[in-house]
């Protein structure tokens, strides 16, 4: 339970961390985070004798296809959350996280023929009104809403679908996109415009950003183990509204009456869904006494 609630609480609060880092361009921020996330990780493996696992999944081309296709959702997924909350656009990029658990029912059902309780449906019916009305009232940062939701359902669909463990999948990932980030890094040198090496702060927060991608993902997979899904599915909403809480009252973003009613919708799609997901729980747990 302390796992996954620093977890999801360190996840939530990201956007005061890159906050700090506003100063620095968001490619910038992506490609420091991926080459100091390596390094903790190939370390973390090491001293796991967990690198035998990263090397089958890097030579096995069943492994490697799928696994270049969830490295580059969470690229995305990272470069598009990190210019939001600098662009002051936390509220939308929270919203995203909302509707990534309802996306990831959706996926279900179309890719896995996974089947809805009616219960489901009605969550899947009202969320969707609800991003129709945010689309009608608050078109311009609709899509980044959208592309965190659905860059991080499709990474989660293609790691569910891809056996190897969550570690050597996550050095696996940081290793294909490494030779993209060093490159950026090079032409960035090359130009003048790098921040990294300009002072010590910004230079040690790049850094702990390595520490800040890998930390939470670990304290999850302890968590995943040990916790019942629906207690961690439950939880997993701890993150996007802490995300919502910061920007709303730590730096000052306003609510339009469209994305309040958006709002008012998805949370009612997630009630229904994770009080749905209880009762099935619930029902497992008398099935197998």
């Amino acid at each position: 339970m302390l796992a996954a609630l620093a977890a999801y609480g360190l996840w939530g609060l990201l956007p005061i961390f890159f906050k700090l880092l506003h100063e620095v361009a968001p490619v910038e921020v992506v490609s420091q985070r991926v080459l100091w996330s390596l390094l903790l990780i190939l370390g973390l493996l090491a001293a796991r004798r967990g690198l035998g696992p990263l090397a089958t999944a890097l030579r096995t081309r069943k492994l490697l296809l799928p696994l270049a296709g969830s490295a580059f959702f969470i690229a995305i997924n990272w470069l598009t959350y990190v210019w939001a909350v600098n662009g002051d656009h936390i509220i939308a990029a929270s919203l995203g996280y909302f509707l990534n658990p309802l996306v990831n029912v959706a996926l279900g059902v179309l890719v896995l023929k996974e089947r809805l309780s009616r219960v489901q449906k009605l969550a899947i019916s009202a969320a969707a009104l609800g991003v129709a009305i945010m689309a009608a009232a608050a078109l311009t940062t609709l899509w980044i809403s959208v592309v965190l939701a659905l860059s991080f359902a499709f990474y989660g669909l293609i790691r569910k679908l891809t056996p190897v463990s969550p570690m050597a999948g996550l050095g696996a990932e940081t290793l294909i996109l490494t030779p993209f980030a060093v490159a950026y890094l090079i032409w960035l040198a090359s130009h003048g415009g790098m921040s990294f090496g300009t002072n010590t702060y910004l230079t040690a927060m790049l850094v702990a950003s390595g520490a800040l991608t890998t930390v939470p993902l670990i304290l999850f997979a302890m968590a995943a183990i040990r916790l019942p899904m629906s207690t961690l599915g439950l939880m997993q909403y701890l993150a996007p509204t802490l995300q919502f809480l910061c920007g709303v009252f730590l730096y000052g973003e306003k609510l339009t009456h469209g994305q309040m009613a958006s709002f008012a919708l998805i949370w009612l799609g997630l009630i229904l869904f994770a009080g749905d997901g209880l009762a099935a729980a619930r029902r497992s747990q008398l099935a197998a006494a």
